[in-house]
């Protein structure tokens, strides 16, 4: 599957931020990552992170604006990435679903959990220690105006160069 552009919400609510757990079913593999995906035939940007969050976290969300806009991973399935800051309007989260076949094929969504933006040393190692979703955290930290230490900028870099 290869996409041009993929279309993520950074869901923010009290310094925190909203992700996502994928766990592939083929080897039980588990990543953090922030809920988003393509937009369909018609549909506006704003119209597909709204769609996108719903199936994916079960919430109901309002985009505010545009924070990133930025080259895809390298031989990734997208080329571009745009990340929406968006806010809830109603609903919990909860683990929502991929309603697309190839996709819920090979992983599902497990996992919602909240993460603190002003202490990534509270945050697991599993996602401390992600190349292609910590360095993007990292960047919408830096976007919202959160202070970035010494100590958290080793996942600032591209790392898609160092993951590759």
């Amino acid at each position: 599957m290869s996409r041009l552009i993929r279309y993520q919400g950074a869901i923010v609510q009290d310094d925190q931020i909203l992700l996502i757990m994928h766990r592939e079913h083929s080897t039980g593999r588990a990543y953090w990552v922030i809920p988003g995906g393509g937009r369909e035939l018609g549909e506006t940007e704003e119209a597909c992170v709204q769609r996108e969050m719903l199936e994916e976290t079960s919430l109901d969300i309002v985009v505010e604006r545009l924070l990133l806009d930025e080259l895809g991973v390298p031989n990734g399935v997208y080329k571009r990435l745009k990340t929406y800051l968006c806010k809830v309007v109603k609903g919990e989260a909860q683990p929502g679903y991929e309603p697309e076949v190839e996709a819920a094929q090979n992983y599902a969504i497990v996992e919602v959990r909240w993460f603190n933006l002003r202490d990534p040393n509270s945050w697991e190692s599993k996602m401390r220690d992600d190349p292609f979703t910590f360095p993007t955290v990292q960047r919408i930290r830096a976007v919202l105006g959160y202070e970035i230490e010494s100590s958290d900028r080793s996942g600032t870099i591209d790392s898609w160069e160092r993951a590759a």
